[in-house]
């Protein structure tokens, strides 16, 4: 049995609440067109979650509702469709569509002050998916584990690439660019660590009617 294979031997017999949600096709071409839709819906999804943005006096990096739906994502497609999902999203700003906070765009919004937060979506998206593939989705407590090492990724990529390009100070840029969203983070992880054990449970629940 392939590692695929027993990912999907999961609880409700998938490996991810896309895998549930949208059974995963036996033909090449079906395959490939499945994975393809999942993944620009999910950039879709970050683009438009991108644009609920507010800035405030004490940090340079906005507020938005983008790390929840790159986590979601990564969390509802897997590892590999996440991260593409997320790369095809770095690449739609990269090419000037307004996808990124506030309708932003660009190479010097990528390789910005702020960029290291985009960069690591793609990371933060593969590690959560791959950790939802060992089923940490379908409890609270690990789904609630799942989100933290998600913006923890995020922070790990993001706040040195704050502290470089902006020339700030380590202690700065720590508490600019990731303490003071703490309380941020906590609300988006505590409404995940209770909707995504309950998406598994009504998605179950509606294979089985």
């Amino acid at each position: 049995m392939t590692t695929t294979a027993a990912h999907v031997r999961g609880q409700h017999g998938a490996g991810t609440l896309a895998d549930l949600l949208l059974p995963s096709m036996a033909s090449g071409l079906a395959a490939f067109t499945r994975a393809t839709l999942l993944v620009v819906a999910g950039a879709a999804l970050t683009a438009l979650a991108a644009q609920l943005a507010f800035m405030v006096p004490w940090t340079p990096v906005p507020y938005t509702g983008q790390t929840a739906a790159v986590l979601l994502v990564g969390t509802a497609l897997g590892a590999r469709k996440g991260a593409a999902s997320m790369a095809l999203y770095l690449l739609a700003g990269l090419v000037g569509l307004p996808v990124y906070a506030g309708g932003l765009h660009g190479v010097e919004k990528l390789f910005g002050l702020t960029g290291g937060y985009l960069f690591g979506f793609v990371l933060a998206s593969a590690l959560v998916g791959r950790l939802a593939e060992h089923g940490w989705d379908r409890s609270r407590v690990g789904a609630a584990l799942l989100m933290a090492l998600g913006n923890l990724v995020i922070y790990l990529v993001g706040v040195p690439v704050l502290a470089v390009v902006g020339g700030l100070a380590w202690s700065t840029a720590v508490w600019s660019g990731a303490v003071v969203f703490l309380p941020w983070d906590a609300a988006k992880i505590a409404v995940a660590a209770l909707v995504l054990p309950l998406a598994w449970r009504w998605a179950g629940n509606e294979r089985q009617d």
